[in-house]
């Protein structure tokens, strides 16, 4: 099991054992919730074709959406850094939050008052029973780390998964550059 504390703000980091998931295949998830009978997160690698726009038309947004996760896919999550600006956010970690209050999102995104590095929107999230995130944690399809980005909602999708496994060192660096199509090696 991972010595680091599964906590929500914490980041999942999908091993190299899992390769062949589609859902889950390199993926690195946010927890934005951690208690005694559920774990929620958002797969933060997963960028879509989609922009708010096309979600939501009557909003001028061109900001890119996400894969959450296999869980509730036609719903629209979001985490951000700008709690003074929407009210009834959840606190994840230090300086990051999870949903609030939508019609102020709204408005200031109608407005252009937020950035699209203060925001990342999600479409579905990934979630766990009482004790599943535990039990595949111990069978090695994730290993936990702590979110060490300065700035999460900007990071280069491309290269999250990649760099984590690097930081990880050992064997996980011949992974962390392996092609994405194991076969093609």
């Amino acid at each position: 099991m991972s010595k680091i504390k599964l906590l929500k703000g914490s980041l999942l980091v999908a091993e190299p054992s899992i390769l062949h998931d589609d859902s889950f295949n390199r993926s690195i998830i946010l927890l934005t919730e951690h208690n005694e009978n559920s774990s929620v997160g958002f797969i933060l690698n997963r960028p879509l074709t989609y922009t708010v726009n096309d979600i939501i038309p009557e909003i001028d947004c061109s900001f890119k959406i996400y894969q959450g996760g296999p869980v509730e896919q036609d719903n629209l999550y979001f985490i951000h850094k700008i709690p003074e600006l929407i009210p009834n956010s959840i606190k994840v970690s230090k300086n990051m939050y999870w949903g609030g209050n939508f019609e102020s999102l709204k408005f200031l995104l109608q407005e252009k008052e937020i950035k699209n590095t203060q925001i990342r929107f999600f479409l579905g999230y990934t979630g766990w029973s009482k004790i599943q995130l535990e039990e595949e944690i111990s069978d090695n399809s994730w290993f936990v780390s702590e979110n060490d980005f300065e700035n999460i909602l900007s990071a280069d999708n491309t290269s999250l998964w990649k760099n984590k496994l690097m930081q990880k060192g050992g064997a996980y660096k011949i992974w962390a550059n392996a092609p994405d199509n194991i076969n093609l090696n």
